[in-house]
C-alpha cells in the first residue's frame, strides 16, 4: 500500500524529473496527490479487506500530517486542494496543471511563513522515512512488454543478452 507514497518521495533520494532534482515543494505536491489517491481508495480497501501493516499506518499518518499542515495554511476549502481530491477520485491521478498550481500555492505559503516551511519539510521527511523503513528495495508501478530483465539491490552485476 505504500507504493503511492514511495513514488511521491522518490525525489527525496535524489531522483529527478527530466534531469532536475525534485524540490521539497515538488515532493510535498506528490505526497498530497498520493494522500488524495489513498483517500479515494480506502473505501475499496475496507470492502476488500485490505491489509493494514504497521508501515502503511506510518505512511498514512505522515501523509495525513502533510495534508493537515497544508490545509491548515491554505484553508480546508482551498480550490487547489479540492481540485486535487476531485481529480484523484475521477481519474486516479493529478494533472500537471493542478500540480503546478499546488506547487505555486505551497511556494507562496512557505515564502511567507518560515514556521510552516520547516514543519512541512519535517513532515515530508517523515513520510519519506516511513516509505523506506522496510530496509529492502521495491519495484513498483512498472509495466514491461517484450524482453525484460530486472536487477534490484546494491552492488549487483547482471549481464543480459537478448537475441531475436
Amino acid at each position: 500500500m505504500e507504493d503511492d507514497a514511495q513514488r511521491a518521495c522518490a525525489g527525496a533520494h535524489g531522483a529527478g524529473l527530466g534531469g532536475a532534482w525534485m524540490t521539497g515543494i515538488e515532493i510535498a505536491v506528490g505526497v498530497l496527490a498520493a494522500w488524495a489517491l489513498r483517500k479515494a481508495r480506502r473505501v475499496g480497501d475496507r470492502v476488500d479487506g485490505g491489509i493494514d501493516t504497521e508501515t502503511d499506518r506510518l505512511v498514512d499518518a505522515g501523509m495525513d500530517r502533510v495534508h493537515d499542515l497544508v490545509s491548515g495554511v491554505l484553508g480546508e476549502n482551498d480550490p487547489v486542494l479540492a481540485r486535487v481530491e476531485e481529480e484523484t477520485q475521477d481519474t486516479g491521478e493529478v494533472s500537471v496543471r493542478t500540480r503546478q498550481r499546488l506547487a505555486l500555492a505551497l511556494e507562496d505559503a512557505t515564502d511567507h511563513d518560515p514556521a510552516f516551511a520547516a514543519a512541512l519539510a519535517q513532515a515530508v521527511e517523515q513520510v519519506r522515512a516511513a516509505t523506506t523503513s522496510g530496509g529492502g528495495h521495491s519495484l513498483v508501478g512498472n509495466l514491461f512488454t517484450g524482453p525484460t530483465a530486472i536487477q534490484q539491490g546494491d552492488h549487483n552485476r547482471q549481464t543480459n543478452t537478448f537475441t531475436g
